[in-house]
């Protein structure tokens, strides 16, 4: 809290020559942790890859879904040193993902075409 004088003037501290104001207060900086660098932590995209792949692995049979997961949990172990490789392991993650359901939907397609789900 800066003391002022009725005039609106700043409170020019003892011992500071005439006419040098003290430096501005900046209200806000300081206080609490800084925000964490664009770097820091697990990424958001392999998170959201990792449970996308197990939750397609094990209620779709996607079974492309689990080299998809080890991708994705190999890119968040390797986020911090290789942050390059961790991109390309999401990516491919993301593509398994992608292919087993393709593949899967071809193969119920096929299936449902040849007459195989008929009762």
């Amino acid at each position: 809290m800066s003391q002022e004088d009725p005039s609106g003037y700043p409170y020019q501290p003892y011992g500071a020559p005439y006419g040098e104001q003290p430096p501005p207060q900046q209200y806000g900086y300081g206080y609490g942790y800084p925000p964490p660098r664009p770097g820091d932590g697990p990424s958001a995209n392999a998170i959201v890859s990792l449970v996308l792949n197990l939750l397609a692995l094990f209620s779709c049979c996607n079974l492309l879904g689990l080299p998809g997961a080890i991708l994705a949990g190999l890119a968040l172990s390797k986020g911090r040193t290789e942050p390059r490789t961790a991109r390309t392991m999401v990516i491919w993650s993301w593509i398994m993902l992608g292919l087993g359901f393709v593949l899967s939907a071809g193969i119920v397609l096929f299936l449902g075409l040849s007459g195989y789900l008929d009762d």
